[in-house]
Protein backbone atom coordinates (compact mmCIF):
# COMPACT_ATOMS: atom_id res chain seq x y z
CA UNK A 1 0.00 0.00 0.00
CA UNK A 2 1.30 3.25 -1.30
CA UNK A 3 1.54 6.35 1.58
CA UNK A 4 -0.64 7.87 -0.30
CA UNK A 5 -3.74 5.19 0.14
CA UNK A 6 -2.26 4.62 3.60
CA UNK A 7 -3.32 7.95 4.34
CA UNK A 8 -6.77 7.73 3.12
CA UNK A 9 -7.57 4.03 4.77
CA UNK A 10 -6.85 5.49 7.77
CA UNK A 11 -9.81 8.08 6.91
CA UNK A 12 -11.76 5.91 5.60
CA UNK A 13 -11.93 3.78 8.68
CA UNK A 14 -12.64 6.32 10.87
CA UNK A 15 -15.18 8.48 8.65
CA UNK A 16 -16.91 4.74 8.41
CA UNK A 17 -17.30 4.51 11.74
CA UNK A 18 -18.79 7.82 12.73
CA UNK A 19 -21.27 7.46 9.64
CA UNK A 20 -22.84 4.43 11.30
CA UNK A 21 -22.69 5.71 14.40
CA UNK A 22 -24.10 9.30 13.61
CA UNK A 23 -26.07 9.58 10.17
CA UNK A 24 -29.49 9.27 10.28
CA UNK A 25 -31.85 8.23 11.56
CA UNK A 26 -30.23 9.00 14.76
CA UNK A 27 -31.31 9.49 18.39
CA UNK A 28 -31.77 12.94 20.22
CA UNK A 29 -28.63 13.79 22.20
CA UNK A 30 -26.18 11.45 20.53
CA UNK A 31 -24.09 14.27 19.24
CA UNK A 32 -22.72 14.84 22.82
CA UNK A 33 -22.51 11.01 23.74
CA UNK A 34 -18.72 9.44 24.67
CA UNK A 35 -19.32 7.29 21.64
CA UNK A 36 -19.11 10.42 19.53
CA UNK A 37 -16.60 12.00 21.68
CA UNK A 38 -14.56 9.45 21.52
CA UNK A 39 -14.73 9.50 17.46
CA UNK A 40 -14.02 12.74 16.87
CA UNK A 41 -11.13 12.49 18.79
CA UNK A 42 -9.88 10.14 16.85
CA UNK A 43 -10.64 11.63 13.60
CA UNK A 44 -9.10 15.05 15.07
CA UNK A 45 -6.07 13.51 15.95
CA UNK A 46 -6.06 11.61 12.50
CA UNK A 47 -6.31 15.53 10.37
CA UNK A 48 -3.64 16.66 13.02
CA UNK A 49 -1.35 13.60 11.26
CA UNK A 50 -2.06 13.22 8.48
CA UNK A 51 -2.53 17.62 7.34
CA UNK A 52 0.43 19.52 6.62
CA UNK A 53 1.01 21.79 9.17
CA UNK A 54 -0.53 25.33 8.18
CA UNK A 55 -3.29 24.15 5.90
CA UNK A 56 -6.71 24.81 5.58
CA UNK A 57 -7.47 21.78 7.27
CA UNK A 58 -5.77 22.13 10.61
CA UNK A 59 -6.80 26.04 10.39
CA UNK A 60 -10.05 24.67 10.46
CA UNK A 61 -9.79 22.14 13.22
CA UNK A 62 -7.68 24.59 15.26
CA UNK A 63 -10.37 27.11 14.80
CA UNK A 64 -12.97 24.27 15.85
CA UNK A 65 -11.29 23.96 18.97
CA UNK A 66 -10.63 27.50 20.12
CA UNK A 67 -14.09 28.25 20.16
CA UNK A 68 -15.68 27.57 23.30
CA UNK A 69 -19.26 26.47 22.53
CA UNK A 70 -21.78 25.18 24.50
CA UNK A 71 -22.82 22.81 22.97
CA UNK A 72 -20.29 20.49 20.72
CA UNK A 73 -20.77 19.91 17.14
CA UNK A 74 -19.12 17.12 16.39
CA UNK A 75 -20.26 17.57 12.80
CA UNK A 76 -17.70 19.79 11.55
CA UNK A 77 -14.99 18.06 12.65
CA UNK A 78 -16.54 15.10 10.53
CA UNK A 79 -16.64 17.91 7.55
CA UNK A 80 -13.08 18.53 7.88
CA UNK A 81 -12.13 14.70 7.49
CA UNK A 82 -14.27 14.24 4.57
CA UNK A 83 -12.76 17.53 2.61
CA UNK A 84 -9.47 15.95 3.75
CA UNK A 85 -10.31 12.45 2.41
CA UNK A 86 -11.32 13.56 -0.66
CA UNK A 87 -8.31 16.14 -1.11
CA UNK A 88 -6.29 12.76 -0.68
CA UNK A 89 -7.98 10.35 -3.12
CA UNK A 90 -8.01 13.53 -5.97
CA UNK A 91 -3.60 13.82 -5.91
CA UNK A 92 -3.54 16.47 -3.40
CA UNK A 93 -1.90 13.81 -0.88
CA UNK A 94 0.98 13.43 -3.51
CA UNK A 95 1.96 16.58 -2.14
CA UNK A 96 1.77 16.21 1.30
CA UNK A 97 4.20 13.21 1.02
CA UNK A 98 6.74 15.22 -0.98
CA UNK A 99 6.61 18.09 2.01
CA UNK A 100 7.02 15.00 4.62
CA UNK A 101 9.70 13.52 3.00
CA UNK A 102 11.12 17.54 2.02
CA UNK A 103 11.48 18.07 5.76
CA UNK A 104 13.05 15.01 6.06
CA UNK A 105 15.86 15.53 3.89
CA UNK A 106 16.25 19.20 4.54
CA UNK A 107 17.03 17.40 8.28
CA UNK A 108 19.93 15.58 7.18
CA UNK A 109 21.50 17.70 4.98
CA UNK A 110 21.40 20.76 7.48
CA UNK A 111 22.68 18.11 9.48
CA UNK A 112 25.80 17.54 7.21
CA UNK A 113 26.38 21.12 6.63
CA UNK A 114 27.04 21.56 10.48
CA UNK A 115 29.42 18.86 10.32
CA UNK A 116 31.18 20.15 7.44
CA UNK A 117 31.51 23.80 9.15
CA UNK A 118 33.42 21.46 12.14
CA UNK A 119 35.37 19.45 9.94
CA UNK A 120 33.83 16.48 9.84
CA UNK A 121 33.53 15.61 6.50
CA UNK A 122 33.69 12.03 6.82
CA UNK A 123 30.28 11.74 8.51
CA UNK A 124 28.95 14.63 6.27
CA UNK A 125 29.35 12.12 3.56
CA UNK A 126 27.96 9.30 4.83
CA UNK A 127 24.81 11.05 5.86
CA UNK A 128 24.58 12.59 3.17
CA UNK A 129 24.54 9.52 0.87
CA UNK A 130 21.88 8.02 3.42
CA UNK A 131 19.70 10.99 2.96
CA UNK A 132 20.51 10.30 -1.24
CA UNK A 133 19.58 6.79 -0.85
CA UNK A 134 16.17 6.93 0.96
CA UNK A 135 15.16 10.01 -1.64
CA UNK A 136 16.16 7.01 -4.30
CA UNK A 137 13.65 4.30 -2.09
CA UNK A 138 11.21 6.92 -1.68
CA UNK A 139 10.87 7.91 -5.45
CA UNK A 140 10.51 4.04 -6.76
CA UNK A 141 7.53 4.26 -4.61
CA UNK A 142 6.32 7.39 -5.94
CA UNK A 143 6.93 5.72 -9.52
CA UNK A 144 5.69 2.73 -9.24
CA UNK A 145 9.17 0.76 -9.29
CA UNK A 146 9.20 -2.26 -6.71
CA UNK A 147 11.59 -1.86 -3.68
CA UNK A 148 12.48 -5.28 -2.89
CA UNK A 149 13.61 -8.51 -5.26
CA UNK A 150 11.07 -11.04 -5.90
CA UNK A 151 11.98 -12.86 -2.86
CA UNK A 152 12.12 -9.74 -0.41
CA UNK A 153 15.23 -8.83 -0.37
CA UNK A 154 16.05 -5.34 -0.21
CA UNK A 155 17.67 -3.77 -3.36
CA UNK A 156 20.49 -1.90 -3.38
CA UNK A 157 20.23 1.86 -3.71
CA UNK A 158 22.59 1.18 -7.37
CA UNK A 159 19.81 -1.01 -8.52
CA UNK A 160 17.14 0.77 -7.47
CA UNK A 161 18.66 3.99 -9.46
CA UNK A 162 18.70 2.07 -12.59
CA UNK A 163 16.07 1.36 -12.58
CA UNK A 164 14.74 4.71 -12.08
CA UNK A 165 16.55 5.48 -15.26
CA UNK A 166 14.76 2.37 -17.61
CA UNK A 167 11.66 3.69 -16.47
CA UNK A 168 12.56 6.82 -17.82
CA UNK A 169 12.26 9.05 -14.16
CA UNK A 170 15.10 10.62 -15.47
CA UNK A 171 18.35 10.33 -17.78
CA UNK A 172 21.69 8.67 -17.97
CA UNK A 173 23.73 11.40 -17.16
CA UNK A 174 21.34 11.74 -13.91
CA UNK A 175 21.86 8.25 -13.51
CA UNK A 176 25.91 8.21 -13.48
CA UNK A 177 25.79 11.41 -11.33
CA UNK A 178 23.77 9.45 -8.83
CA UNK A 179 26.20 6.57 -8.67
CA UNK A 180 29.28 8.91 -8.68
CA UNK A 181 27.28 10.05 -5.64
CA UNK A 182 26.44 6.63 -4.06
CA UNK A 183 30.42 5.80 -4.35
CA UNK A 184 31.73 8.89 -2.43
CA UNK A 185 29.69 7.78 0.24
CA UNK A 186 30.88 4.15 0.14
CA UNK A 187 34.49 5.59 0.33
CA UNK A 188 33.62 7.17 3.65
CA UNK A 189 31.04 4.07 4.94
CA UNK A 190 34.29 2.12 4.63
CA UNK A 191 36.90 4.28 5.76
CA UNK A 192 38.72 5.20 2.66
CA UNK A 193 38.97 8.80 3.87
CA UNK A 194 41.82 9.74 1.78
CA UNK A 195 39.69 9.14 -1.30
CA UNK A 196 37.94 12.43 -1.56
CA UNK A 197 38.56 15.76 0.26
CA UNK A 198 35.78 18.29 1.88
CA UNK A 199 35.07 20.20 -1.40
CA UNK A 200 34.14 17.03 -2.72
CA UNK A 201 31.55 16.22 -0.02
CA UNK A 202 30.60 19.62 -0.19
CA UNK A 203 29.83 19.32 -3.66
CA UNK A 204 28.00 15.68 -3.22
CA UNK A 205 25.59 17.83 -0.20
CA UNK A 206 24.79 20.92 -3.48
CA UNK A 207 24.50 18.30 -5.83
CA UNK A 208 22.23 15.62 -3.77
CA UNK A 209 19.57 19.04 -2.33
CA UNK A 210 19.36 20.19 -6.06
CA UNK A 211 18.62 16.36 -7.10
CA UNK A 212 15.86 16.34 -4.91
CA UNK A 213 14.54 20.00 -5.56
CA UNK A 214 14.26 18.41 -9.22
CA UNK A 215 13.02 15.13 -8.82
CA UNK A 216 10.71 15.12 -5.41
CA UNK A 217 9.54 11.93 -3.60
Amino acid sequence: MTDVESMAAQLDELIGQYEDFILPPRAEGVDGSNQARLLVSRLESAIDRLAPPNSSYVKQLDLHRDEKRTKYKIHDVYSIALGLREDLTAGWAKSVVEMVHADTHSDYLEMAETLLRSGYKDAAAVIVGTALEVHIRALCVKHGIETEFGDGAPKKATVMNADLKKTDVYATLQEKQVTAWMDLRNQAAHGNYEKYDTGEVRGLANGVRDFMLKYPA
